[in-house]
Parts: C-alpha cells; sequence; structure tokens
C-alpha cells in the first residue's frame, strides 16, 4: 500500500513536473472564464431588477406599454439595457486582455515588449480614430444623463424630428418630411428636447389696428379656457390659458399672444385645436386679423388717391 501511495505521488510529481505550465495556462483560463461569466451575471441581474421594478411600478409586463407613462420610465429600461451592454463589454475585453497577458507570461513570452508595443500601436490608433473615440464617449454620456430617448422631439442642431434610435456611436432622427437622419454624437453640442417634463403652446395673433383689443383678449381667452375643459384635452393641459397682451405693435397691426402649458409631445396637438378655436372665437366676435397688405397713397392729377 504505501509503495502505491509512494509511485502515486511520485507519478502526480513527475506530471506536474513536466506539464506545470500547461496546468497553470489551463488553470488562468478556467478561472477567467468563471470569473467573468460571475461578473456577467451580476451585471445582468442588476438590469433584469431594474427592469423588473420599473415595469411592476407601471402596472405592466410589456416594456413597449412604458411609453405612455407620463414619466417615460421606458427610457430608464433603455439606459439600464445600455449600461449592461457597455459594462458587459467591457468586463469582457478586460478579461481577455488580462487573461492573454497571463498567458504569454506563463508560456515565456517577453509581455513587456508587447505591451510597449501595443501602447504605440494604440496611440497611433487613438490619434487616428480620435472622431470615433469622442463619438462614443459622447454617446454615453448622453445615454448616462438621460438628454434624450426613444420618441423624444429633439433639436440637435444639424436634425429636428423625432428620435427613433439612440446609440453610442450614433443617433437617429426621423425629420417631419420622413427623411431619416444619422448624427453622430460627438458632433452634438446642444441638444433641445421639447419631450420632458412639459412645453408651452405659444400663438401670435395678428389682428388689425382697427380692433378692439380687450374684446379679442377676451374672445381668445374664453375660446383657449372652454378647449381645457373638454375631457379630450383637459389631461394634456397644465394650468389655465394666459394672454400676455400685445407682443407686437405697428401702424399696420397688432400682434397679441397666447400660451397654454401643456405636457410633454403634446403641444402640436393643443396648437392646431388653439388656432382652430381661436379663429371661430374672433369669427364670432366679428374681429378681422391683419390682412397683411400696406396701404399706398399716391396723387393722380393732384388729387390723393389711395
Amino acid at each position: 500500500m504505501n509503495d502505491l501511495l509512494t509511485a502515486t505521488a511520485s507519478w502526480l510529481e513527475a506530471f506536474f513536473s513536466d506539464w506545470q505550465v500547461l496546468i497553470r495556462v489551463v488553470a488562468i483560463i478556467v478561472a477567467l472564464l468563471v470569473l467573468r461569466w460571475a461578473l456577467l451575471l451580476s451585471v445582468k441581474r442588476v438590469v433584469k431588477r431594474i427592469v423588473s421594478g420599473v415595469k411592476a411600478k407601471a402596472g405592466t409586463t410589456d416594456t413597449k406599454a412604458l411609453d405612455a407613462s407620463p414619466m417615460a420610465k421606458a427610457r430608464v429600461v433603455q439606459r439600464a439595457r445600455t449600461m449592461g451592454s457597455v459594462l458587459g463589454n467591457t468586463i469582457t475585453w478586460g478579461i481577455y486582455i488580462v487573461g492573454t497577458t497571463m498567458v504569454l507570461s506563463e508560456l515565456g513570452v517577453a509581455v513587456g515588449a508587447l505591451v510597449a508595443g501595443a501602447g504605440i500601436l494604440g496611440a497611433a490608433l487613438g490619434f487616428g480614430a480620435q472622431s470615433l473615440v469622442r463619438d462614443l464617449i459622447s454617446g454615453l454620456f448622453i445615454v448616462f444623463e438621460d438628454q434624450y430617448g426613444v420618441g423624444d422631439a429633439v433639436d440637435l442642431g444639424q436634425a429636428t424630428g423625432v428620435v427613433e434610435s439612440v446609440g453610442l456611436r450614433v443617433t437617429q432622427v426621423r425629420d417631419v418630411a420622413g427623411t431619416l437622419w444619422y448624427v453622430r454624437n460627438g458632433e452634438i453640442v446642444r441638444v433641445g428636447n421639447s419631450s420632458q417634463g412639459w412645453s408651452r403652446v405659444v400663438i401670435d395673433i395678428p389682428l388689425s389696428y382697427e380692433s378692439n383689443i380687450e374684446k379679442a383678449k377676451k374672445a381668445v381667452e374664453e375660446a383657449a379656457l372652454k378647449l381645457t375643459t373638454e375631457p379630450i384635452f383637459n389631461k394634456a393641459v397644465i394650468g389655465k390659458p394666459e394672454v400676455w397682451g400685445i407682443e407686437v405693435l405697428s401702424g399696420e397691426q397688432v400682434v397679441i399672444r397666447l400660451v397654454q402649458q401643456v405636457r410633454a409631445s403634446k403641444q402640436d396637438d393643443v396648437a392646431r385645436e388653439l388656432r382652430l378655436r381661436v379663429k371661430q372665437a374672433l369669427d364670432a366676435s366679428k374681429i378681422s386679423l391683419a390682412s397683411g397688405k400696406q396701404a399706398i397713397h399716391v396723387e393722380v392729377a393732384g388729387k390723393p388717391s389711395k
């Protein structure tokens, strides 16, 4: 029995001595694969918990149904999944790089020289791909800071419309004519978002100079106030309409301004209906809008003619 144990120990010692490099390489690969699996599982659990929590609060099991939420809970899901994807890729590439370095070190390769060469190559690639790196970093900040999301009406400077996709490098915006714009995130220097929180409908009404301004203001305010009490629009508006008074005064016209605070993404629907109601109210009160024509007086045979 002792001889068998001694022979086994000797064989194991010889096997490890002959194959110790391969054993260490396999151990490193297995350990890193287990570490990667554990980290990715943790990220997936965190993302799943965030998504499940948002769905539970919204009372739905469908992520697409979250778009109807006034708090835009769907965007929380989008941000969580995007950050989960970024973290997952970072973990995967980080472990690959560390694992490759450790395996090459075990195989006797001069890792220092390779790292130095890779550093020089990386610097050259980074210098040549500055715009790509800037796009990716800007995309990360757009997602993390929740500057805009899918379905938002935005003005990005280069393009204005509704966001259809938000990527780490490119944002896709569909304008009112149906054109799909691809805007690089690194080129976005300002963002105007009309879908966050609340918006304001501003309608300027040009009246003829001879119009009774007080009568016009009263008619406009009553028409706008009546719209806010109707079931179709009372959930879209916030507060009461306001007539701010005379905005422009000239010899041809007087412009009064009507404003109404509305919920996000509802400004277009409310604005169209308000314009219709204002026109109907002015017609009923026999108040004329400014024609835009300017009278010119000339003399014909010594007599003034219009």
